[in-house]
């Protein structure tokens, strides 16, 4: 058995320490990350060991790799998320959803010093190939981008390999990603005559009017309480979101609602109701005070007014997939009707809950010329959103104006 080193004051060393005789100066010897022996100095055995749990600690979170560009990405992506603290949490929750699901497990685990541009355009064009849609694609890249930039800031990597990626695969798949598409007055009037007094879809009425005529989110109305309305002034208060997220981030993975202030200080308005918002707000009022009002409880909020069957509230999924069963419905419908009356059917097209946010906003634009009355409404952070959709239906409004006066205008 070897026997045990120890220096001038008869205390043990351990692996990796010496002290040297010329100066009596303590030393550690150790491998660093590039396969490399290197050292570190102290003028005491305390101050050495406490040098040998820094390298430690760093060993054991990665840093020391990191730094030397052996980390891999997902040691890179989940130092970034742990700056995000100013995300809310169901983003938070939703950007994790996304890295765990298309990149842990993958391109996750190659170092991020040996991913270069051709590997990210190659991963985001796989992806397209096995069905993942351009807008996935884009909250995906909302990851990976700052991501690696923040390696590039730095100083582990030189360059940042997701740089114009994404554009180069929007380019491939034919331009940009299509701008969202309200429904037409005829689409909008079509539905809500369709659904008023059905069978099946009349209990929706009253939450699609609501979001028709309000232009809020759908968390935002799915979360509102009668304490956020008022009746007698016709004011609505938008002070809160209702988000449903998974928490976790390995299976089983658990879901919760979660009820949480807007994502931005502009999500935070007042907006006044239009009469068929208050007529439906009114009747529910009425109905829930003689039936009894919701008594559910999340993170200490009740009084909900939209809440389903079960006594629930509707998650998003949940109304995306109820708009579709209309829609279906609908057109099945129509196409018989007409048939027999030997005209074309009005069809309805599939669209999501956020289309009625979209509705709202272009009926609005196409009523409102004071862009910031638009934008307090909508609860817009950045006027550059309000303004593409007031752009676009300013150019569809052209279009019918300079073929109305076409009609009516004699040159010669």
């Amino acid at each position: 058995m070897a026997k045990a080193r120890k220096d001038n004051k008869g205390r043990a060393l351990r692996k990796g320490e010496i002290q040297r005789s010329q100066d009596n100066r303590y030393v550690y010897t150790y491998t660093n990350p590039y396969g490399k022996r290197s050292f570190v100095y102290a003028k005491t055995l305390q101050e050495l060991r406490e040098k040998e749990k820094r390298i430690f600690r760093d060993q054991l979170d990665g840093l020391d790799l990191y730094v030397a560009g052996k980390a891999d990405l997902n040691f890179v992506v989940d130092r970034y998320m742990s700056t995000k603290t100013d995300l809310a949490s169901s983003t938070y929750a939703n950007y994790c959803y996304m890295y765990d699901r298309f990149c842990r497990d993958g391109i996750g685990k190659r170092k991020i010093a040996d991913i270069k541009y051709s590997d990210v355009l190659h991963f985001y064009l796989e992806l397209i190939e096995r069905g993942v849609k351009v807008k996935t694609l884009e909250s995906l890249h909302c990851i990976l981008h700052p991501a690696f930039d923040l390696a590039v800031r730095d100083d582990i990597i030189r360059k940042n390999p997701s740089d114009r990626v994404l554009s180069e695969v929007k380019r491939r798949q034919g331009g940009e990603r299509i701008m969202k598409k309200a429904l037409t007055i005829e689409e909008q009037k079509k539905l809500m005559e369709y659904i008023t007094d059905h069978p099946l879809f009349d209990d929706w009425r009253p939450l699609f009017t609501v979001l028709l005529g309000t232009g809020c989110r759908i968390g935002e109305i799915c979360g509102l309480r009668w304490k956020d309305v008022d009746l007698v002034n016709r004011i609505i208060d938008i002070n809160h979101s209702m988000t449903f997220f998974r928490r976790g981030t390995k299976a089983p993975y658990t879901y919760e609602f979660r009820f949480e202030p807007p994502k931005t200080k502009a999500g935070i308005r007042k907006i006044p109701m239009l009469d068929q918002v208050y007529d439906v707000l009114q009747e529910l009022y009425e109905d829930q005070k003689e039936n009894g009002f919701s008594r559910l409880v999340v993170d200490g909020a009740t009084g909900f007014i939209f809440t389903n069957k079960l006594g629930n509230l509707y998650k998003h999924n949940s109304v995306d997939h109820a708009i579709r069963r209309i829609v279906d419905c609908h057109n099945a419908e129509e196409q018989v009707i007409a048939r027999k009356e030997k005209r074309e059917p009005i069809m309805l097209p599939y669209f999501s809950c956020h289309t009625f946010r979209h509705t709202f906003c272009t009926r609005f634009c196409e009523n409102e010329t004071n862009i910031k009355v638009i934008q307090a409404v909508m609860g817009h952070s950045d006027i550059k959103t309000t303004m593409d959709i007031y752009a676009e239906v300013t150019e569809a409004k052209k279009k019918e104006s300079m073929e109305n006066l076409s009609k009516n205008l004699i040159i010669f």
